[in-house]
């Protein structure tokens, strides 16, 4: 691809979180990422191409460099960063502009952000661009265009044990569980899902089963279906979930049934998303390092860190079910990168304290420390080789952030399955092959969304995890006085402003 002869109108509109929109080539397997900053946050937006660039890069040198060493080569496929001729990104923005949602049941904050090109007359502009050579094992990824893919946040799949939690619920009750409670009182969602992460992590089949289903009903921000890299399914707060449902069954139907099944529409639906969950659960659980036909390693997991009380599935479930995932699933890879965490933020708490006083004493020690990269070996480091207890060292305080950073990163990290029927094109890597009662597929499984979690975020992650918690104590101890004083305090002080929630946004361009 010629980058000076780019035409926007080769692009479309693919998608957007809260940090990034995705534009994707029409007839190639290239996506380009454009990262956005809040309207209120422009200030800090990068000035300059040089800025813009080594942010962009340390994006890129993340994902590489710690992330993939910590959940796998077969599992990270990196970005790189490229230059884009000015008049391209001016027209692309603008088609752009048109093709995004109002709303897409994603909720109000999909519009209050704004694209921030850092731009000067004549000058090219950074962007990050995900290219996949059908040269290479990354060939897989084509899939995302060509057949099916799945797209899910597991989100944080264990309890904390860390002796420095203070509200017990946190060892009974997973933050997903909690968090679902205080969004629908503050009006980011209209439906509690009953999604939970534990049942997922948990490597018990029926229990991942029932945690896919309950993905699929309420799908919020954390489930998408493309076909043919075309959204065929995600989340609609007002919608009517069985007709979406029925209609999603219909998409797949092809993939799942035999053309000449006599099963009426009804029956037909039940049995296709049965099919589907089956295949992702295959998938998630599929060990890449292991034989096939030899026995599979497991991870076991404390019985303290795989059920929720929050879940509705059946005690005797919870409690007989085998608690443990295949060794090198992508499911462990992310649990135990996740329980980098093992302080919890409450823990973590007065070792931050312990950095920033530092920092505020020698402001230069900020480059040395690694506080926003470069992240390379160094840092890699600093992540495996923390110290297991606090001596009292500034590099302990350090490395227990950094820790952190990457766990958070792992709790916000979604998984892609990208799934085609055997022998639908011979020429495809076929790297796992599922078998299920109906045709076989080939899938691949991929790790997306790695950016870095800035440091300054550990404050607002502080404060965000005591409101949630008293928000569901007072839930459910509705008489706790003492529990409303404090959420009243977390009020104050996570929203000293206007709720960005309610915010509108369009696509602009910041002037240097």
């Amino acid at each position: 691809m010629e980058l000076d002869k780019m035409d926007e109108n080769d692009w479309k509109y693919h998608g957007e979180g809260n940090k990034s929109l995705v534009v994707s080539h029409v007839q190639h397997a290239r996506v380009l990422r454009l990262l956005k900053y809040s309207t209120e946050d422009a200030e800090n937006s990068p000035k300059t191409t040089d800025q813009a660039f080594l942010h962009i890069q340390n994006i890129v040198d993340y994902s590489q460099n710690v992330m993939k060493p910590l959940l796998g080569e077969k599992f990270v496929h990196n970005g790189e960063a490229v230059k884009l001729p000015l008049d391209f990104v001016r027209q692309l923005s603008l088609k752009v502009q048109q093709e995004r949602p109002e709303n897409k049941g994603f909720g109000s904050h999909y519009k209050k952000w704004m694209i921030v090109l850092s731009l000067k007359r004549d000058v090219l502009v950074w962007i990050t661009i995900n290219q996949i050579d059908s040269s290479t094992s990354h060939r897989r990824l084509t899939f995302v265009y060509s057949f099916l893919s799945c797209v899910l946040q597991p989100k944080c799949g264990f309890l904390p044990a860390s002796r420095h939690i203070t509200k017990d619920i946190k060892r009974k009750v997973c933050r997903f569980c909690m968090h679902q409670h205080f969004k629908l009182a503050n009006g980011k969602w209209k439906r509690l899902s009953r999604y939970c992460p534990l049942d997922l992590f948990s490597g018990n089949k029926q229990r991942m089963s029932l945690a896919i289903k309950n993905l699929i009903e309420e799908p919020q921000n954390n489930f998408n279906i493309f076909k043919g890299g075309e959204c065929i399914y995600s989340c609609n707060d007002d919608a009517d979930v069985l007709q979406d449902l029925d209609e999603l069954a219909q998409h797949l139907r092809p993939y799942f049934l035999p053309s000449g099944s006599l099963l009426n529409r009804q029956q037909s639906s039940k049995v296709v998303l049965h099919e589907l969950i089956q295949v992702i659960v295959s998938a998630l659980l599929s060990s890449w390092d292991c034989p096939r036909s030899g026995q599979l390693r497991k991870t076991h997991l404390s019985e303290g860190r795989v059920t929720c009380e929050a879940s509705l599935l059946h005690r005797d479930l919870l409690r007989n079910g085998n608690h443990c995932l295949p060794k090198d699933c992508v499911l462990d890879k992310i649990l135990g990168t996740q329980m980098l965490d093992n302080l919890d933020i409450e823990g973590l708490s007065p070792l931050l304290k312990r950095v920033e006083q530092h920092l505020q004493m020698f402001p230069k020690e900020r480059c040395r420390l690694q506080m926003d990269g470069p992240y390379n070996a160094s840092f890699l480091e600093k992540v495996q080789n923390c110290p297991v207890e606090d001596d009292g060292s500034l590099e302990y305080a350090v490395g227990k952030v950094h820790q952190y950073r990457v766990a958070m990163t792992a709790k916000d990290c979604s998984i892609m399955v990208a799934i085609a029927t055997c022998g639908e094109d011979d020429g495809l890597d076929q790297s796992l092959e599922i078998q299920t009662t109906k045709p076989r597929f080939t899938c691949s499984v991929s790790i997306l969304d790695l950016d870095p979690k800035p440091y300054e975020s550990i404050s607002h992650q502080s404060r965000l995890d005591s409101k949630i918690v008293n928000h569901y104590l007072r839930r459910t101890q509705p008489n706790n006085q003492e529990l409303d004083n404090l959420e009243e305090l977390a009020n104050q002080s996570l929203f000293l402003g206007r709720d960005r929630d309610g915010e509108d946004c369009t696509l602009v361009f910041h002037p240097v």
